[in-house]
């Protein structure tokens, strides 16, 4: 019986599946590509602006997430931004990504980890030579990417079946400005058309302490745009966005998702494999989108595994 387990990919899905794993006692080691936890739960300092430049907000239908929601409520480290459409949009204190910060708290999380190969075992092997070692394995990056790292003798039918996710992608706009924006309160806006998919106020969101805002494009302009300059990306969306901004921008840079939306989401909230050792897949793209999908699969994967 396996107890111990690799968790490739540091973001919501893969801390909780960390957590869960480490209530019962195993040993859980996780690797992340990124600086620093939390995937698309992002958050990034410019100076003295501080953007959400990932996911703004996430809600709440599962009762199983409300529960995890209350706890962080109490903890301080969530709050409620606004409500619509008849459900509470929730934030991060002090932005997205003090949620999963605070989560991976006492876990063992190894970050700037570019995990070249996974053999057979589990043995995962990082770009800089580290080598990283377990019985079980879960994978949460998106599943182009986690495919990529397996052993050919996955089933042919299974790499089939993930490859049918797909993902959209998606520019990111950071801008620092002299005023505070023209963005309607409660600081969060999508225009009926145009090439901004949407448009989030930092300053009035209470992350930052000056004038700074998000900008978002839409799927169709950053897949034509992909490999445009970032410098012209940059132009064209601040351009489209001027009707909502105000004053001089100061500071700004372009981030690219290139795995920001999922689509063809996979009805089940994780898949197993016993080959013969236990490997997971689980993440937002199984079983629901976002950030209470990602909780949820993480959860499932760990509760799966518990079980064999």
């Amino acid at each position: 019986m396996a107890s111990s387990c690799l968790i490739v990919g540091a973001g919501l899905a893969g801390i909780t599946a960390g957590r869960r794993l480490r209530e019962a006692g195993w040993k859980v080691t996780l690797l992340d590509k990124g600086r620093v936890p939390g995937g698309r739960m992002a958050t990034r300092r410019i100076g003295q602006a501080v953007f959400d430049h990932g996911a703004q907000f996430f809600t709440v239908r599962d009762p199983r997430f409300q529960r995890e929601v209350d706890r962080w409520l109490i903890e301080g480290i969530a709050r409620t931004w606004f409500k619509q459409e008849g459900h509470t949009r929730y934030v991060g204190v002090g932005g997205m990504n003090s949620i999963p910060a605070e989560l991976a708290r006492g876990l063992d999380v190894h970050c700037s980890i570019h995990v070249e190969s996974i053999d057979k075992g589990w043995q995962a092997t990082a770009r800089s030579g580290e080598v990283f070692e377990a019985d079980a394995l879960i994978l949460t990056p998106p599943v182009e990417q986690s495919l990529a790292l397996l052993p050919a003798q996955i089933p042919v039918a299974l790499r089939a079946e993930l490859l049918t996710i797909q993902y959209l992608p998606c520019f990111a706009v950071m801008a620092a400005t002299t005023q505070s924006s023209r963005i309607p309160a409660p600081g969060y806006f999508r225009p009926e058309s145009g090439e901004v998919a949407w448009l989030a106020d930092n300053e009035q969101k209470g992350i930052s302490t000056v004038p700074s805002i998000t900008i978002h494009a839409t799927p169709e302009f950053t897949a034509a745009y992909w490999d445009a300059p970032r410098d012209d990306v940059g132009n064209r969306l601040i351009s489209s966005a001027a009707p909502w901004i105000c004053g001089e921008i100061v500071e700004r840079q372009v981030h690219r998702w290139k795995y920001s939306n999922v689509t063809g989401v996979h009805p089940e909230r994780y898949l197993c494999v016993q080959d013969p050792q236990p490997v997971l897949f689980a993440g937002d793209a199984f079983g629901g989108p976002r950030v209470e999908g990602a909780y949820l699969s993480g959860l499932s994967a760990a509760e799966a595994l518990l079980a064999l």
